[in-house]
C-alpha cells in the first residue's frame, strides 16, 4: 500500500487551492496519508526560500495572477488580498495536528475548511472560535485542539526538522518513498506515478 507524507500550512493559499484532490487521489489507489502541518515561514529560510514580503515586485504581481488563475482552474472562490492574512498560523496548524492524533473526524476536511474559512471566507484562522467551528465541521470535538495542544506544539516544531531532512522546500508537497511533488499542481504526476505511469 502507498503511503503520502504531506507537508503543509493552513495559510497556504495553495494548499487551500488543492481542495480534496489528494484525498481523492489516495483513495483511488488505496494509499494513506499523513498529514504534517509545519511553519512554512521557517522552512523557506531553513531551505533558500525568499518571503513574499522580500520578493521583487514582478514576482509579486505574478503570484497574484497566478493566485487568480489557479482559483478558477480549481473552481475555489478566493479572495486575493483576504483581510485575516498573512495572520498566526500555528493554532490552526495545531489544531490538525491534535485531530489526526485524535483520529475521529475528516483531517484532510479540515485542512481543507481553514484554507476555505481564510481565503474565501474572510475569517482568522488564528482565533479560537474559528478553530472550534472548522473543527465541528470537520467531525471533531471541538475541544480536540486545547486538549491536544502541548503534544501539538511539540510535533510543530519537529515536522519543521523532519520536513528538511526529507528534502522539502514549500507547500503543499507530497512524498511517496523518494519521490517529491512541490505544489497542488504536481497532484496529477502524483496520481500518475501512484499509477506507475511516471
Amino acid at each position: 500500500m502507498a503511503h503520502i507524507d504531506y507537508y503543509l500550512t493552513t495559510l497556504s493559499p495553495y494548499v487551500y487551492l488543492a481542495g480534496t484532490r489528494l484525498e481523492e487521489i489516495a483513495a483511488r489507489h488505496g494509499a494513506t496519508i499523513r498529514f504534517i502541518p509545519l511553519d512554512a515561514g521557517a522552512l523557506f529560510a531553513r531551505t533558500g526560500g525568499t518571503a513574499l514580503a522580500d520578493r521583487h515586485e514582478s514576482r509579486k504581481e505574478y503570484r497574484l495572477q497566478e493566485l487568480r488563475r489557479q482559483s478558477r482552474k480549481a473552481g475555489l472562490p478566493l479572495e486575493l488580498r483576504p483581510p485575516f492574512w498573512p495572520t498566526n498560523g500555528a493554532p490552526s496548524n495545531y489544531a490538525v495536528i491534535a485531530a489526526q492524533a485524535a483520529g475521529e473526524g475528516d483531517v484532510g476536511a479540515l485542512v481543507h475548511g481553514f484554507g476555505r474559512a481564510c481565503w474565501a471566507e474572510g475569517r482568522d484562522i488564528a482565533e479560537d472560535g474559528v478553530i472550534r467551528d472548522v473543527l465541528v465541521q470537520a467531525g471533531f470535538d471541538p475541544g480536540v485542539a486545547d486538549r491536544g495542544l502541548l503534544m501539538a506544539a511539540d510535533t510543530y516544531a519537529s515536522n519543521l526538522e523532519a520536513a528538511v531532512t526529507a528534502g522539502v522546500f514549500g507547500v503543499p508537497f507530497y512524498v511517496v518513498g523518494e519521490e517529491r511533488f512541490w505544489g497542488q499542481d504536481r497532484l496529477d504526476d502524483l496520481d500518475a506515478h501512484l499509477s506507475e505511469q511516471l
